[in-house]
């Protein structure tokens, strides 16, 4: 069931897919705005905030991907690209450009559509689960479980919706593995290889955040044949 008040932007070069997918989304209970390409996406973004970017990679100029990463610089809305590319390096390079999912054209919109609910269940509502502490030091770092919220000092690092729920997940049971194929089902993935190396992926991007060294990690582990683990101070 979509939250009634979610506002989605479209971005797509092509008018058809544009319009089917702004139809369909509004008739599941969404508010959509759609805009034709990186440029009017700017534009639209400069006045308004949204719930969940669905973003074309492959548009005439500026790409889905180089776009990913500008509103990245200011936002930590949820950005789900759609891709007619199959090759996994594309799909791994949207993420790290700081995409929280990716989907592969030609697609379903009912497939879209529980991509999307995903995405925004796990934007946090901002209450810390049983047994997990207020707060979190991992050196410079300080992590609000709450609020989900990161700071550097005074400074608020700007986390995604996916990195939000990694850190969700990690902070409920610090000082514990796990494993891949446990975060995937956690994101509410579904499961196989690909997903998994996402999650790598995902960490990857997270450890720029968290570590001084993310090649030496201190307080975002690789545990060898477990999986990750959060070692907070």
């Amino acid at each position: 069931m979509a939250d009634p008040d979610a506002h989605l932007l479209i971005v797509d070069d092509d008018e058809r897919i544009r319009g089917l997918l702004q139809k369909f989304l509004i008739r599941n209970g969404f508010l959509v705005s759609a805009a034709r390409d990186a440029a009017h996406a700017r534009r639209i973004l400069s006045g308004l905030d949204f719930d969940l970017i669905v973003l074309d990679v492959m548009m005439p100029g500026e790409d889905g991907i180089s776009l990913t990463r500008a509103i990245r610089e200011t936002s930590s809305t949820p950005i789900l690209l759609l891709t007619a590319r199959a090759e996994t390096e594309d799909r791994i390079a949207g993420l790290e450009a700081g995409a929280d999912d990716y989907l592969a054209k030609p697609f379903e919109p009912k497939e879209l559509l529980l991509r999307i609910n995903a995405i925004l269940r796990r934007m946090p509502e901002q209450v810390a689960d049983d047994g997990a502490p207020k707060y979190l030091s991992l050196g410079p770092i300080r992590y609000d479980t709450e609020r989900g919220e990161m700071w550097r000092g005074e400074d608020l690092v700007r986390l995604t919706s996916t990195e939000i729920q990694l850190m969700k997940v990690f902070a409920a049971r610090p000082g514990e593995a796990l494993s891949r194929s446990q975060l995937v089902e956690e994101l509410g993935r579904d499961r196989g290889q690909s997903q998994e190396r996402a999650v790598d992926v995902q960490i990857t991007r997270l450890r720029r955040k968290l570590e001084d060294n993310p090649k030496q990690p201190r307080y975002l582990q690789t545990v060898r044949g477990a999986g990750y683990m959060l070692a907070p101070d």
